[in-house]
């Protein structure tokens, strides 16, 4: 049976059951057509807090549980994510406007997430310490407890799995919030993979609402560390009210991120990498090549081809058509996209192709000669928008690039890697791609950036997972009671 098909889950919340939500509920929208997928239960502040109560519960047997059964939950999540993909594939279609590539991308790095998951059961948990006293002394990695988290709509499957996945791993219960745009593929979907793998309930909770529920769940005292990606603007706010709340807050942000071309490339090629870069999921992605940095020797030619290479893409419905670009997720994101490129042809950038919409699908659009000051290089674009801006040195390039509050992503296409590396050291980064774009992602490469993209790298790759999801205790033993002067 697929997961979905018995329609069990329409207009309920996931609590280990399917529930009503405190909230009601509220129809989920295809951004292609704007027809209605489904109602989709709503939860409350009251629901999270109700949640946390059973996530303590059942984690305390989930920690105490053999390791070998907390891996093998995991393959079998990893498992049946494969099992499933068509499925996945085509919630992912219809909810986020993702083309089918990226859908079977993001089904196969949810996978992978899990199997990298399954493996940390099993990792060295503590290591022994020197001590001048006469006792044994080491430190060990605990479960933090319970672990919320908060996922966008943009990357649904992949955004949420990477927290969820190792969280649950390391021996602690999760209270999810998907965006309320994609509830269904990521979360929905989640809560019925973890469910057929055997995860004991209450140990993955699915609640869909609005900022008071994400609210409730960072400042519920049982969640003791929060997983947020999203908008810069959004996570500086779940920070702050993290700390006050004496909890640690991971947070993966915004990007404005560089991809530079040097004069030495193959022209032709480099607009090929810079137009997946920017077009990828119809640039809705955090690590989307934001601004084309190119040598002024090459600029004008650069920005010929891409405008002729992204002129002829398909944009449509994902689901029903064979389309290079879907749909963007809403009227306000394409308003706000439209803003950025209309303001930025009166600032000076010129519109190369591109620039227009019909209803939700924007077309790709291209801006030739951008000035630095202009919205579309200053400013996360987050949609189909490929700004181009000339440079004329290496000195300058460094100072463009690192000129940015942002620092998720980087690329660096050149001949000369040494050069590339070089470069690569003067600008503030969390990943840095020599020549690829910027849209990168695997399960075992730690992930995040700095600045204003985040909290550093807090996400992928064993080390990061683990320094995520547990606490550290240092224990002594010794042999008998010391003799202390009074």
């Amino acid at each position: 049976m697929a997961l979905l098909e018995d329609g069990a889950w329409r207009g309920k919340v996931w609590t280990g059951a399917w529930t009503e939500g405190g909230g009601g509920t509220y129809t989920a929208v295809e951004p292609a057509t704007g027809e209605p997928l489904g109602e989709v239960g709503k939860a409350t502040p009251a629901d999270v807090h109700a949640a946390a109560e059973r996530a303590v519960t059942a984690q305390q047997a989930w920690a105490a549980a053999p390791h070998e059964l907390r891996a093998a939950v995991l393959r079998g999540a990893g498992d049946l994510l494969t099992l499933h993909a068509e499925e996945i594939k085509d919630w992912l279609a219809r909810e986020s406007g993702a083309i089918r590539p990226f859908g079977e991308f993001q089904v196969h790095t949810s996978a992978q997430e899990c199997y990298e998951a399954a493996a940390l059961p099993s990792h060295p948990y503590g290591e022994l310490l020197r001590t001048g006293a006469p006792r044994l002394s080491f430190a060990r990695r605990l479960p933090v407890g319970v672990v919320g988290v908060i996922a966008p709509f943009n990357v649904p499957t992949i955004l949420a799995i990477r927290a969820v996945a190792p969280a649950l791993a390391l021996g602690n219960a999760v209270i999810l919030k998907p965006d309320p745009r994609t509830a269904i593929s990521g979360g929905a979907i989640f809560a019925r993979i973890f469910a057929e793998a055997g995860l004991p309930d209450g140990l993955l909770q699915v609640l869909p609402g609005g900022a008071d529920v994400g609210e409730a769940l960072v400042t519920e005292p049982a969640v003791r560390v929060i997983a947020f990606t999203g908008s810069t603007r959004a996570g500086r706010a779940v920070g702050a009210l993290a700390g006050q709340h004496l909890k640690r807050a991971h947070l993966e942000l915004g990007g404005n991120s560089a991809l530079i071309v040097l004069p030495d490339v193959d022209v032709t090629a480099a607009a090929s990498v810079g137009a997946w870069g920017t077009f990828t999921h119809s640039g809705q992605i955090c690590m989307a090549t934001s601004r084309h940095l190119v040598h002024e020797s090459i600029a004008e030619e650069y920005t010929a081809v891409l405008a002729e290479k992204v002129s002829a893409l398909p944009v449509g419905d994902p689901y029903r058509e064979q389309v290079a670009l879907g749909p963007l997720i809403d009227q306000g994101q394409r308003d706000r996209v439209h803003g950025l490129v209309t303001a930025s042809a009166e600032g000076g950038a010129t519109v190369r192709t591109g620039g227009t919409y019909d209803g939700l699908f924007y077309r790709p659009t291209v801006l030739g000669d951008v000035p630095v000051d202009v919205p579309a290089y200053q400013e996360e674009i987050f949609g189909p928008v490929a700004p181009v801006t000339p440079f004329a040195s290496i000195d300058e390039v460094a100072a463009l690039a690192a000129g940015s509050e942002y620092g998720l992503s980087l690329g660096i296409l050149t001949r000369d890697l040494q050069a590339g590396l070089d470069l690569a050291e003067r600008v503030p980064s969390g990943l840095v791609h020599i020549n690829d774009q910027t849209v990168n992602d695997e399960a075992t490469a730690p992930f995040g950036g700095v600045g204003s993209s985040g909290t550093g790298s807090r996400h992928g790759g064993a080390q990061a997972n683990i320094e995520a999801f547990t606490e550290t205790q240092w224990v002594t033993l010794r042999g008998d009671l010391p003799r202390y002067p009074f």
